[in-house]
């Protein structure tokens, strides 16, 4: 089965972005273990882009005494949307 140029082409952008935005949760949950200052000028942007999904997995989620599964679980429930968007 041939694709299209096009749909080829929404689909790599598709992927990429949410592979990107996988990307964007694991830096902004590893950030104060890499000291990196998340409301500075360059990095603000990651926190507005990243809170609303995983604040909305932290409140589905149960509390977990000292872990934060909300990072986790956003970049799993991104991982499946990739997945069940890409397949074939």
């Amino acid at each position: 089965m041939t694709t299209s140029p096009l749909a080829y082409t929404l689909r790599t952008l598709i992927g990429s972005a949410l592979t990107l935005y996988m990307l964007a949760i694991l830096v902004r949950w590893t950030a104060p273990w890499l000291e990196l200052d998340i409301h500075s000028r360059y990095l603000r942007w990651l926190p507005k882009i990243t809170d609303p999904l995983i604040n909305l997995m932290r409140r589905i989620l149960p509390p977990a005494g000292p872990v934060d599964w909300g990072p986790i679980s956003a970049v799993i429930a991104v991982w499946i949307v990739r997945l069940l968007l890409l397949q074939y």
